[in-house]
């Protein structure tokens, strides 16, 4: 099965072709192509993601990152005509797109340029990000999906991007053979996924495929959230993430006296919600903590170096007790950890000597995973896919923003 996979759910535009096979018993993935448009330093200036830049990027990049996706695969092949004779269009799918596509009139103006002038393409499944994510991001590509489906009458399959979170585990990058996955990558059942981003904090058991039952969540801010508000008070460049881990690592092989009174005084935080009893999170507390002693103390590289690390920690604490919880509640087999925070060293470094510990089967997906992007919908795409073989009609699916798992 071929699917091609489409994210637009922030400020990156991704398209992805992968060839899956095994169904759900022994999942396997091939990745032809894949490529993705960063947005990122458009938005540094804004310190966080501009939703209507957001969108006018994706409207911009969809077709040459589609393009280039194609061509990469090797099935990129135009229509050859006779001179003097123009491409002839089905009126009635031009119309469908035309509706799909009416509040995006640039985007469909690019559509129409570039669709009708090349072959469809050998594809099984058009796989997009429904939600969550910024709605207006969402739309662009959901859109977009939608008027390909149409265009190619190939079937649609809408994904949940979190479901791509926790399934991206899956994807094992080995170059020596056609479909290779190893046994490490299976999931056992029950399953405990813990997704940390920046828009998410959460712990979802699964007794089985695409069951889903969300059993801890943050109460306010998210964990990436919090790694970039820090990072703000201290008058760090966004994405705040990386500069607090690259700061915070200054300290990591120092003596810093950490059980010195005075220490404890400038920088012990406290841990929101650690011993509430339940599974849920809480980050905003921790968050002011940290705004009131930056207040009181002369925030100077070294000041700042060590205000990062017990933020870190910290935050790595949280994580442990809850999950620790979580999986002693449930008699997990299997930990799953995704989203972008878990691109954070110390934070898979904490985990790996956890499972180790717990002897817990523990999937992390690779680096170039844990951020959004399209292969990970290609592989929810594909279980989908196996579950609704027809696809699902294009009329009635909306882009929603907060779009839970279920």
């Amino acid at each position: 099965m071929k699917i091609l996979a489409i994210e637009t759910s922030c400020d990156e535009t991704a398209i992805a072709i992968l060839e899956a096979e095994g169904g759900f018993e022994n999942p396997q993935f091939k990745l032809i192509a894949d490529n993705l448009n960063s947005q990122i330093e458009l938005h540094r200036e804004y310190g966080g993601v501009y939703p209507t830049i957001a969108k006018r990027e994706h409207t911009k990049n969809l077709i040459p990152v589609l393009e280039k996706t194609l061509k990469d695969a090797q099935v990129l092949r135009y229509i050859v005509v006779p001179e003097g004779v123009g491409i002839n269009i089905d009126k009635k799918k031009k119309e469908e797109v035309e509706k799909i596509l009416e509040r995006e009139p640039e985007l469909l103006a690019t559509f129409l340029d570039f669709i009708p002038t090349i072959e469809k393409p050998d594809i099984d499944y058009i796989a997009v990000t429904q939600g969550p994510g910024l709605e207006p991001a969402l739309w662009i590509g959901l859109n977009f999906a939608k008027a390909l489906s149409v265009f190619w009458d190939i079937p649609f399959i809408p994904v949940n991007h979190m479901e791509g979170h926790v399934l991206s585990v899956l994807w094992d990058e080995k170059k020596d053979s056609r479909f290779k996955i190893q046994d490490s990558r299976k999931i056992r059942f029950p399953a405990l996924a813990l997704l940390i981003s920046g828009g998410h904090t959460q712990l979802v058991l699964m007794q089985d495929w695409l069951q889903y039952e969300i059993i801890g969540e943050t109460q306010d801010d998210a964990v990436g959230e919090a790694f970039d508000k820090v990072a703000r008070m201290m008058g760090l460049p966004y994405p705040g993430g990386p500069e607090i881990s690259a700061l915070a690592n200054k300290t990591r092989n120092l003596d810093v006296g950490r059980l010195n009174s005075e220490f404890e005084k400038k920088f012990n935080l406290p841990k929101p919600m650690i011993h509430s009893g339940n599974c849920h999170f809480s980050f905003s507390g921790l968050k002011t903590s940290i705004l009131y002693k930056i207040k009181d103390l002369d925030l100077d590289d070294e000041v700042k170096a060590q205000m990062a690390r017990e933020f870190e920690d910290t935050v790595v604490e949280i994580l442990l007790k809850k999950t620790e919880r979580a999986i002693e509640e449930n008699e997990v087999k299997t930990l799953i950890i995704g989203g972008g925070v878990i691109a954070n060293k110390e934070i898979r470094k904490a985990f790996q000597k956890f499972a180790e510990e717990k002897e817990l089967n523990l999937l992390i997906p690779e680096m170039k995973l844990t951020g959004d992007n399209a292969i990970m919908i290609g592989i929810a795409g594909y279980f989908r896919a196996l579950k609704n073989p027809k696809g699902v009609d294009i009329d009635g699916i909306r882009a929603d923003g907060n779009l839970r798992l279920k």
